[in-house]
């Protein structure tokens, strides 16, 4: 089922998530729910809480961002629980953007590379290193659940100038392809 996407301004977007547990609730629909819904609306990654939910998961499919001669190889898949042990590299920008905040796109400094402890779909663990495009969007997707979206990196004066833009999508003012849920 397509789920609506949080709009910036919803509360949800900007609390530190918690932890859930093997017996949430319905976990394994959650996940193709929130994947049927990435997809629809042609995004690479979704995080719990910008479909309402506060709680430590989010997916990713980095092999959309990738092309044939790129080095790495892209990755699909499903974070629960994750936490970054270390981030390291040389910092890079890069255009981002969000499904909660379409339409904006601004160039965001992050690390190379990512160290990450996580659960899959199955509660299995893993601790794996990840580089490049697949690093970013690791990164973008995870402060999702840290609470902190991708314009809180931005310098003071940037997000001053982005105020109208941002208010307008937390009043539903925009145009998208996808479901959207506003704040009240």
């Amino acid at each position: 089922m397509i789920l609506p996407i949080v709009a910036y301004g919803d509360a949800v977007l900007k609390k530190k998530a918690q932890e859930i547990s093997k017996d949430y609730p319905d976990l394994k629909k959650l996940i193709q729910d929130m994947e049927e819904t990435m997809e629809h609306a042609a995004g690479v990654g979704l995080a719990a809480p910008q479909i309402g939910r506060d709680i430590r998961l989010f997916i990713i499919d980095s092999t959309l961002m990738l092309e044939e001669e790129d080095e790495e190889e892209g990755i699909r898949e499903v974070f629960i629980n994750a936490q970054i042990l270390e981030e390291s590299g040389k910092e890079w920008n890069f255009e981002e953007g969000c499904l909660s905040i379409p339409n904006i796109r601004e160039d965001v400094s992050r690390k190379s590379t990512l160290k990450i402890k996580y659960l899959d779909a199955n509660f299995k663990e893993h601790t794996k290193t990840f580089s490049g495009l697949t690093a970013r969007v690791i990164q973008h997707e995870y402060d999702h659940i840290e609470g902190i979206l991708f314009i809180d990196h931005l310098k003071p004066l940037k997000r001053k100038l982005l105020q109208k833009r941002l208010r307008n999508i937390s009043e539903g003012n925009i145009k998208v392809s996808y479901r959207m849920r506003f704040p009240k």
